[in-house]
This record gives structure tokens, C-alpha cells and sequence, in this order.
């Protein structure tokens, strides 16, 4: 059944598996900054206050995430981490593809769109929604370059062929067969610019006829 606190803690929920607060998951969608804030789920008169049908369009839309992930955020066992009840959406555990990050630089491990190829893959189990199969694969963190964001064994899910937008958290491949993690800055036509996870290091500026593909995380074993 759906409820009031379920619906907002989905939302809460949702931010949090994209590393954002729910007013930065609400100025991504586009929408007023403050429009998921906690003061504004209830008003002045007591009177609850529900997530428009329209916004969360909107944060499905920008964040990627499907119907079904949205309402298997929404189950309260879900929340607690207890087995859904039969007729939700129970995530169902799956093998994809496991490379280090360093060996994903090599050749003969992905075809031209960035997908899986070749030999040498590990496998690793991961709860995608029903019905997915759009070649998604992980990538493991391997050295500190990538701290403080991401640490050496943590665990990239990466959804190649998938819509990328400014702000999102991206895995590039240079046709050098440079290998890296990055947040996306802007994307032309003929450039791409690049945010570099570590503060340490400046941001990257590529030429995209030097870019062999760009691929979008959509979750890490942080």
C-alpha cells in the first residue's frame, strides 16, 4: 500500500543511491531546489503533502532509474531490508561482468559501444530490475586516484549505451587506452570535459574523435 512516508522515503531513498541530497536530486530534475525538502512534506496546517506524478517523472527521467526501482524503493521491507512481499518488485540477482580497472584499458575486452567482449571477465552478482538486460557490467577500483569519492575495491556499475547529462559520474575510455572515473562537465559535438573525482587532479578536456566511449555509473559498493 502506498503511503505518505513510503512515497518520500522512495525519494530519500533514491538521492542517497546517487550520492545526492533530496535538494540536489531535485535541481537535477530541474525543479525547485527546495521542492523535496523535509519542511514542505507537511503544511502549516498539518495537511500532508504529496510528490507530484510530474515530478517524479522528472527524477526517474534524470536520474535513469526505472518504474520498478522506484517502487521497490517505496516497499517499507524494502527500506529495512527485509524480503518484499509477494506481488512487489523483488530485485532479482543476476552475473554481469567483472573487470579490474587497470585491465580495462587493454585491448579485447569491449566492441566498439563499450560493451563486454572478449575473454578474461570475472563474474560478480548484482540485483537488476526485471526484465533488464542492457549489458551492464562492474569495474573495480584499483589504486587511490579515484579518493575521496571512490577507494581502492570498491565496486563500479557501469551502464554503457545509456544517456549521459552534466553532473553524472562517467567511466571514459580514450582510444589510448587511458581508462578513467570522472564527473561529466559539458559535451559538444567535438569536445567533452571532464571532472576529475580527486581534488588533486585538475579536470580533463578531451577531443571526442579521441574518445572511444563514455559510460555512466549507476551504482558503487561504497
Amino acid at each position: 500500500m502506498l503511503s505518505h512516508d513510503s512515497i518520500w522515503a522512495a525519494i530519500d531513498r533514491l538521492a542517497e543511491q546517487h550520492s545526492l541530497t533530496p535538494s540536489g536530486l531535485a535541481r537535477r530534475a530541474g525543479l525547485d531546489p527546495t521542492s523535496f525538502n523535509k519542511s514542505k512534506r507537511v503544511g502549516a496546517d498539518g495537511r500532508m503533502r504529496w510528490p507530484s506524478t510530474e515530478s517524479i517523472a522528472k527524477v526517474l527521467e534524470a536520474t535513469g532509474a526505472s518504474l520498478d526501482q522506484f517502487m521497490r524503493y517505496v516497499s517499507p521491507d524494502a527500506l529495512r531490508g527485509n524480503p518484499l512481499p509477494q506481488g512487489t518488485f523483488p530485485p532479482q540477482a543476476s552475473s554481469i561482468p567483472l573487470l579490474g580497472m587497470a585491465q580495462a584499458g587493454a585491448g579485447g575486452f569491449f566492441d566498439d559501444g563499450g560493451f563486454p567482449a572478449g575473454q578474461g571477465w570475472d563474474l560478480v552478482e548484482f540485483p537488476a530490475a526485471p526484465g533488464r538486460n542492457n549489458g551492464v557490467y562492474a569495474l573495480e577500483v584499483q589504486g587511490e586516484s579515484m579518493k575521496p569519492l571512490y577507494r581502492d575495491g570498491d565496486i563500479l556499475i557501469v551502464e554503457p549505451g545509456a544517456q549521459v547529462r552534466r553532473g553524472d559520474r562517467v567511466v571514459v575510455k580514450t582510444r589510448e587506452g587511458e581508462v578513467m572515473a570522472k564527473i561529466l562537465a559539458r559535451q559538444s559535438a567535438k569536445s567533452i570535459e571532464l571532472q576529475s573525482l580527486n581534488p588533486d587532479h585538475p579536470p580533463r578536456m578531451l577531443d571526442m574523435g579521441d574518445v572511444e566511449w563514455v559510460a555512466r555509473i549507476i551504482w558503487a559498493s561504497q
